[in-house]
């Protein structure tokens, strides 16, 4: 009988994948033109072979790693899974650590919206909450900006560098990768930290989180762990809610799809 919630969930995501396939967002759309032979482009063949491979793993990753009951959505983890193959690809000499954090900014700030995923072992190493800024909304999030001053979050892909000791104790510096969406982070000095005003506590006062300066700042509690699970060299997604514009060549697909092949061993002909 145990088995049976995982059976459930993996034919829901089956059959929610079938229908990603099908309706692409616009950012994918451009890479499922016929195949003309340019450097970089897959067959029509190809591309569907490791489509259906990709969609596959995502379903089994996402069970594997029991996140069905978690409130991550399918289409967020798979959108995450996308940017993190793209960037993957992007330096393949300076590989990045196989751990991969989402942050859902269309769930309040009252619910668990940040997933850690160790990608190599399908593991949920931590599930909590996250903030906003101060500017973004109070307990949804509904305005976000890359412009220095403005308190608000961004969002998008970024990637975490090294820690320091601050005024919020151990944080974590990042770079926005997006550049019209999160590419200001390090002169904004948006980092991840620690605070008081993140906690259960908090919310039961308040019915929401505190909200920051823009930073993505965690329960004090649990920040040094997640910070250093996170640091140095691996991938965060920032999931903007869905009435905020957003589109991201690290979501294009055919560069994703091809990456992915390569470190399945699909990859062996040209």
């Amino acid at each position: 009988m145990r088995s049976m919630p995982t059976v459930f969930a993996s034919l829901f995501f089956s059959l929610l994948t079938l229908s990603t396939s099908v309706s692409v967002t616009a950012t994918e759309t451009a890479a499922y033109k016929p195949s003309r032979g340019n450097k970089g482009e897959l067959s029509d063949a190809r591309r569907m072979m490791y489509l259906a491979a990709f969609e596959e793993d995502v379903v089994r990753s996402y069970v594997a790693a029991r996140l069905t009951t978690t409130g991550l959505q399918p289409a967020v983890y798979r959108k995450a899974l996308l940017g993190y193959y793209n960037l993957q690809q992007r330096n393949p000499s300076s590989p990045l650590r196989p751990v991969l954090t989402i942050i859902d900014f269309s769930r309040p700030s009252s619910q668990k919206r940040l997933w850690v995923i160790d990608l190599e072992h399908n593991r949920l190493l931590h599930h909590t909450l996250v903030a906003h800024g101060k500017n973004t909304g109070e307990n949804m999030a509904r305005t976000f900006s890359n412009r220095p001053g403005s308190e608000m979050s961004s969002v998008g892909f970024f990637i975490t560098g090294p820690t320091y000791t601050g005024k919020h104790g151990l944080s974590l510096k990042l770079r926005g990768m997006d550049a019209a969406y999160n590419s200001n982070v390090t002169d904004r000095a948006v980092v991840v930290h620690g605070a008081d005003y993140v906690s259960e506590q908090f919310v039961r006062q308040h019915g929401r989180l505190g909200r920051s300066q823009g930073c993505p700042a965690l329960p004090a509690n649990q920040s040094s762990a997640i910070i250093q699970d996170i640091k140095r060299g691996t991938v965060i997604y920032a999931h903007a809610p869905e009435q905020v514009e957003y589109s991201s060549n690290w979501l294009t697909i055919d560069s994703a799809l091809s990456f992915f092949a390569q470190q399945r061993g699909l990859a062996t002909g040209s």
